[in-house]
């Protein structure tokens, strides 16, 4: 029994994991969609140390949990963004965004499972030596052999800035912007008017006032 808990350990935890993933796209509230999200980050620690990744397990809920979920939760909650408004032109983008994500799906698979990049299976873990360092091999492993999902990763990051920078993007009308072509096509003779002022000579006395 003890042999399997592990096992049992994982399939909890991979059960929640799916669980709390689903929930952060279905939920309509964006709040409890970030709360399912801290759930999954949780919830993927936890498989990272049942793989004896205690740094990546740690760094997880440091970074995403305590720094990053936050910051995203104070975000939504004091920005007031119309979230009826951004959902009324969904269905009219969703063969393109379903498009882009199957070409992205399909170039995973091809950058992970290809005999060519040099990914190999890897073995079961086993307990880890006296003196061993995942710090260290995760370093070495990231930037040797899965250098190109490391790098796949980064290009799925920015997709995801550049999709949350279109989203929350909105002109106010209150709002002063600056024009840079209005800006560089300021001349000298626009920006400076000399205007020239009579000198002022001051009012002469009333009659009979005293000089």
């Amino acid at each position: 029994m003890s042999a399997n808990l592990p096992l049992i350990a994982f399939y909890v935890s991979a059960g929640i994991l799916i669980l709390a993933a689903l929930r952060v796209i279905t939920a309509r509230n964006p709040v409890h969609a970030a709360l399912w999200l801290v759930l999954a980050f949780f919830t993927a620690a936890d498989l990272w140390l049942l793989l004896h990744a205690e740094f990546l397990a740690v760094a997880l809920v440091l970074v995403y949990v305590g720094a990053v979920m936050v910051l995203f939760l104070f975000v939504v909650m004091m920005l007031d963004i119309n979230f009826d408004r951004l959902r009324e032109g969904f269905w009219r983008y969703v063969p393109l965004a379903g498009g882009v994500g199957l070409l992205m799906a399909l170039e995973m698979a091809l950058v992970v499972g290809a005999r060519e990049f040099g990914l190999q299976s890897a073995p079961p873990p086993g307990e880890p030596a006296p003196g061993y360092s995942n710090t260290k091999e995760l370093g070495r492993l990231l930037y040797t052999d899965y250098v190109f999902p490391f790098e796949l990763a980064a290009v799925v990051l920015l997709v995801a800035i550049v999709a949350a920078i279109a989203l929350t993007l909105r002109r106010r009308k209150e709002t002063r912007y600056q024009d840079p072509a209005a800006q560089l096509s300021a001349t000298k003779a626009a920006r400076l008017k000399i205007v020239k002022v009579e000198p002022d000579r001051g009012t002469p006395p009333a009659e009979g006032q005293a000089k």
